[in-house]
């Protein structure tokens, strides 16, 4: 684990709930549904837990730990231009939770918190989770106004969008 530190406060506020957006900065909340029953639960889990969510995407995911974990540093590379440095800040592996949340470190073109949650509900549907609270924090991040939020947010529905794809032909009848 690097020495750096976080770029915001308050760091891990999203364990507790997803919505919460402190004064100052912009939430993000997109929930996808990826289908129904156990096996789509596991297969999400562990896609969001080991990064392969991120790297079907297509960004580059450098990570000192294959899997997330409080403390892991984890390096986000977008169009191989950007890089956007984090450390998981916490993560659970529940029997219908799983997931972890990052922080942005000195260098990551936002300021804050985001989270990647897999959840099944009583009913047996399972949901992905994307929640944020971020702001800009590099000069191209500000320049981009309301194109950069609308980037996030096409990222949030693109992942869910993949991890769906990842689950396909597992849901139970």
């Amino acid at each position: 684990m690097s020495s750096a530190s976080f770029t915001y406060e308050p760091v891990g506020a999203t364990r507790d709930d997803l919505t919460y957006c402190p004064p100052g900065f912009r939430p993000l909340l997109v929930r996808t549904r990826l289908g129904e029953g156990e096996k789509v639960f596991q297969r999400a889990a562990e896609a969001v837990l080991t990064w392969e969510m991120h790297r079907e995407l297509g960004v580059g995911i450098d990570a000192t730990a294959d899997r997330a974990a409080p403390g892991v540093d984890v390096t986000v590379t977008l169009a191989a231009l950007i890089k956007a440095p984090c450390r998981v800040i916490w993560s659970t592996e529940e029997p219908r939770r799983a997931g972890w949340a990052y922080g942005t470190l000195e260098g990551h073109p936002e300021c804050g918190e985001e989270a990647f949650v897999v959840d099944r509900t009583g009913d047996g549907t399972v949901w992905l989770t994307i929640a944020a609270f971020s702001r800009p924090a590099k000069w191209y991040a500000k320049a981009g106004g309301p194109a950069t939020r609308a980037l996030q947010h096409a990222y949030a529905h693109r992942c869910g969008t993949v991890l769906r794809r990842l689950c396909a032909d597992l849901t139970e009848a």
